[in-house]
């Protein structure tokens, strides 16, 4: 049943896509998106339920032969046979993933008919959401790093296509085209790995890879290599340090886009490939230290940004980047089920919190600056209590489920001894409880600082928007008891359930321990809203404009982003510019010049040729023939046809022969 995961996004991107934009209605259309969605669904429960049920862990149906069997000559100087089938895979990871993308996708679906009811181009907006869904489901299905890779590509594209919808907007159309560069950087070291494995061990699938590593057909070095080249490929996917310049740029896109990329699709693909191909990385043991390492980094880096933006959408935008890195964190440590359960729980309140600061814009005609808002908890009573749920469950607070994920993981890192790493993530929870109850003061209470006029006048979201978003705060709540740890009476039974797939193990603390962590934890958590609350409420936000004062540089170094985004395009978009200048004076110089030059001499020796021919080759051919017609002028006075003028020169010339002999004898 599996297979047909894929299939209905697919049904729902040829019906709207070829006839839903000229000939569907706005209902028919959204009625086929949502039932492809909803219809994948149902279908990836239903194989999750069969495959609890089944002895099998693992199900595998090819679909054909995509690429023949053929000799290929190996690195080691052997060689093997190398085929590709379209194949898909599914097992315990792959069942959390499509559940996921498609559950989370069918809300954000639901959510997008209100949100969009006014667009023009409503159709070609379900449409691309469709094509997304049907990209991430053939990633995480593919058998092999082969179909993964056509997924990979497909998330790329759509994230090009819905983040630059509104590509009438500059804003937009950068965006997108920034986002699909960032990505083709990091998918050269994706193609990279890939090739390497090829030339190693002759396979690009998952089971065979892992065999190949297993029987010690890779030495450790050439997988370390082509982990690091793939942790590449998932940095660019799940904007890390250093490609995650995109991600805040794509809040251009329509706020339903930025929830499917952040919390369902894209962002996590990353994380999913490195939780898939957890044998080759435990395996080089160096590429899982550069994974826990930049996750770590990440979280951090990105949450210090966080605490000086002013749009809405990036806030999250930096609080997504930090909190994918929390999951590489797990990943890093070895904590693989860690790394997803963190997937999971961030799915559900990462999408509700998008999807609230939707309503939010929505309620303010398009508004995002927090600057201008303020006091609006009695305009959006809907609004306000789910999104204050999802802040809570970002910010670690117990009993919600962003609580249980990320304290897992900061446990796995302590328990592995990654101490500084643990460090980092614990600084970074403080900064996420603070920045996101920043932006929950901002936004919600106070005072209110909407600019007089028509434009503002606050009203709660409709009923297809607001569902969606109180079904997200009920799995925001109550996500983390799937993997509720022993410590605390719990089974961990999404761990067990994952163990097949990830060889994750429990966690070896001991109760106090984990107790105490988990305290410690919760307490950073509840010191950085407390501080929010006494800044930006108590004292309303002078605080904060002191310390921006005084803080001078620093402060507008984190607020400019670190100037990373124009390092960049000074080092690498000025540098491209740099070189096609050069090498535009190269070709109109040199190259043409040499061209024109050539050009030159030929028409000069073309032109010597013609009065050398005219001169001297004709001239030639003509004197030897005015030559011929004066000799035979000559002559032919000789021929006169008198017998007597013949006989004449017969005697002159008997006489000039006798005389000449006389002379000689």
């Amino acid at each position: 049943m599996f297979v047909w995961i894929p299939l209905f996004p697919l049904l729902g991107v040829l019906a709207n896509g070829l006839l839903g934009i000229r000939y569907f209605s706005r209902k028919t259309v959204q009625t086929i998106a949502v039932a492809a969605v909803g219809l994948s669904f149902l279908a990836s429960a239903a194989s999750t339920v069969q495959l609890l049920r089944s002895a099998e862990t693992v199900l595998v149906r090819s679909l054909y032969t995509w690429i023949p069997a053929s000799l290929v000559r190996l690195a080691g100087g052997g060689s093997g046979s190398f085929a590709v089938d379209l194949a898909l895979r599914f097992d315990s990871l792959a069942a959390v993933m499509t559940l996921v993308v498609t559950g989370v996708g069918l809300l954000i679906h639901i959510y997008s008919i209100g949100y969009m009811a006014n667009d023009k181009s409503y159709a070609r907006f379900f449409t691309y959401l469709n094509l997304f869904t049907l990209a991430m489901l053939v990633l995480v299905l593919g058998a092999n790093l082969a179909v993964m890779f056509i997924g990979w590509e497909g998330v790329g594209l759509c994230s090009y296509l819905l983040i630059g919808f509104w590509f009438s907007k500059d804003a937009a159309a950068n965006a997108g085209k920034k986002a699909f560069i960032t990505n083709r950087v990091g998918d050269f070291g994706f193609l990279m790995g890939i090739g390497l494995l090829v030339a190693t061990i002759g396979t690009v699938d998952i089971a065979g890879i892992s065999a190949a590593v297993g029987k010690g057909l890779v030495a450790r070095g050439t997988a370390t290599a082509a982990a690091l080249f793939l942790f590449l490929g998932a940095t660019g996917k799940s904007a890390q340090i250093p490609l995650y310049t995109w991600l805040p740029d794509a809040m251009e896109g329509p706020t339903p886009v930025s929830a499917l990329i952040h919390a369902a699709t894209m962002v996590t693909a990353g994380v999913y490939m490195v939780a898939r191909m957890h044998v080759l990385f435990s395996f080089s043991g160096t590429a899982l230290e550069v994974v826990a390492v930049t996750g770590a980094v990440t979280a951090v880096y990105a949450a210090t940004m966080g605490l000086t933006q002013h749009d809405i959408k990036r806030v999250l935008a930096y609080s997504t980047i930090s909190q994918i890195g929390y999951m590489f964190i797990g990943l890093g440590v070895g904590a693989y089920s860690a790394g997803i359960f963190h997937l999971l729980t961030h799915a559900f309140f990462k999408s509700l919190l998008f999807l609230a600061a939707g309503s939010v814009i929505h309620a303010l005609s398009g508004e995002q600056d927090m600057r201008k808002m303020g006091g609006l908890r009695a305009h959006l009573p809907k609004t306000y209590p789910v999104f204050l749920v999802g802040a809570l469950a970002i910010s670690g607070i117990p009993g919600l489920s962003g609580f249980f994920s990320k304290d897992e993981i900061l446990a796995a890192a302590f328990a592995s001894g990654h101490t500084v790493v643990w460090a980092l993530g614990l600084a970074g929870a403080g900064l996420t409880a603070f920045y996101m109850f920043r932006l929950i003061f901002l936004t919600f209470h106070g005072r209110e600082r909407q600019e007089s006029g028509e434009r503002f006048h606050p009203h709660e979201s409709p009923r297809v928007m607001t569902a969606p978003l109180q079904i997200l705060a009920g799995f925001s709540v109550f996500a983390g008891f799937v993997g509720l740890p022993r410590g605390l009476g719990g089974g961990h039974w999404l761990g067990r359930f994952l163990e097949s797939s990830t060889g994750a193990g429990e966690l070896s603390l001991s109760g106090p321990t984990e107790i105490l962590l988990m305290l410690l934890s919760a307490g950073v958590a509840v010191a950085g809203i407390w501080t929010a609350y006494v800044v930006y409420v108590r004292k309303e936000g002078r605080p904060a404009v002191h310390l921006t004062e005084r803080l001078g540089g620093l402060y507008r170094l984190v607020a400019h982003k670190y100037y990373v985004d124009e390092f960049y395009g000074w080092a690498f978009v000025g540098g491209t510019m740099l070189l096609a200048r050069f090498t535009s004076w190269l070709d109109a110089r040199i190259i043409d010049g040499i061209v024109d030059g050539s050009a030159w001499l030929v028409r000069q020796l073309s032109s010597g040729s013609i009065v050398f021919d005219d001169v001297a080759v004709d001239g030639a051919v003509n004197g030897i023939g005015r030559a011929h017609r004066l000799l035979s002028r000559q002559l032919g006075r000789l021929q006169t046809g008198y017998v007597y003028n013949y006989a004449l020169a017969i005697v002159i010339g008997l006489v000039i022969l006798i005389a000449v002999a006389v002379t000689i004898f």
